[in-house]
């Protein structure tokens, strides 16, 4: 629904110097990802391109396939973002696209030095209990934590978003995020 007023939308934040740090990007290279792409290329804006997935294997077998495919998914994103000076950071939207590990074999599938990982917390309420190794082998690919106060099991009791500081593992979180060096 932005994309119409996208080029008053990039002048707003010019003039007011606000920096544009991510757009949500299709999960395609059609015509409205081209269309954003002309629109940061006309104003010299260079930004993340946050790029979500779905599916997944249905078994072990399956997997190295699904890297690959997601790969070539991404890749003609990839390349076009370079071309604009871009990155593309995939993005942990849920299901297997959304788990640290399948995104870093599909960023070495892709071997580009503009993709890597947007995290977000309150889509990671599955990986609290592996939070602080996760995050240090995302460490090397990790472009932006989305912060999020998170409480255990909050995506189940309809906490999954919360202001930091209302939930329970907030200090904890911040505290890994701080000793990560990140």
């Amino acid at each position: 629904e932005h994309i119409p007023t996208f080029d008053a939308e990039i002048r707003a934040l010019k003039m007011h110097g606000i920096e544009l740090t991510a757009w949500w990007f299709p999960t395609r290279l059609n015509d409205e990802a081209k269309l954003i792409l002309s629109v940061l290329e006309r104003h010299n804006v260079k930004t993340q391109l946050w790029v979500t997935g779905s599916g997944g294997p249905k078994s072990a077998d399956e997997q190295r396939a699904w890297v690959k495919q997601e790969a070539d998914r991404i890749r003609p994103i990839a390349a076009a973002a370079a071309r604009i000076g871009c990155k593309v950071g995939l993005y942990n939207h849920g299901g297997w696209f959304g788990e640290p590990e399948n995104q870093i074999a599909i960023i070495r599938e892709l071997n580009r030095e503009n993709v890597g990982i947007v995290y977000n917390l309150h889509h990671g309420h599955a990986h609290l209990d592996r939070f602080a190794a996760l995050l240090k082998t995302m460490q090397p690919y990790l472009y932006a934590v989305n912060l999020n106060g998170m409480t255990r099991h909050g995506d189940r009791q309809g906490e999954k978003i919360l202001p930091i500081g209302a939930g329970e593992l907030d200090l904890s979180l911040l505290r890994m995020i701080r000793e990560s060096g990140y």
